[in-house]
């Protein structure tokens, strides 16, 4: 186990996996849903397709935006883990995005990937307010 030991007012002592300066600060619990599992009480990120400045909301969406880029869906024969979704640039090409096949599982660090292979047309953002 690595992180940070965060003591409360009572002596209550909670682990922080990834710390960030939000959950320092926070005065009780993270609810469920808010942030990400390894950050808690971060502040959820977006995937904004830029051309169109538009934030992504589902699979079958970042899906026909990596295609139209060139990317392909890799079909491993073996299937040996159904709950992940791999993209590839091309059958010689060393690129490849890993993500949950269920688009609610997204981390940040899958969004990160998207953004380091495709600079120039996504990016992580803070939600709309």
């Amino acid at each position: 186990m690595s992180g940070v030991w965060v003591f409360d007012k009572k002596g209550v002592a909670r682990l922080i996996s990834n710390p960030t300066r939000e959950s320092f600060e926070q005065k009780e619990p993270p609810r469920p849903g808010a942030g990400t599992a390894t950050a808690p009480g971060a502040r959820p990120r977006v995937l904004v397709y830029l051309p169109t400045n538009r934030v992504i909301h589902s699979f079958s969406e970042l899906e026909q935006r990596l295609l139209e880029l060139g990317w392909t869906r890799y079909h491993n024969s073996n299937n040996r883990s159904p709950h992940l979704v791999q993209f590839h640039r091309s059958h010689s090409s060393p690129h490849l995005i890993s993500l949950p096949s269920n688009f609610h599982n997204l981390k940040l660090f899958h969004l990160y990937d998207i953004v380091v292979q495709n600079p120039c047309f996504f990016q992580v953002r803070d939600p709309p307010i």
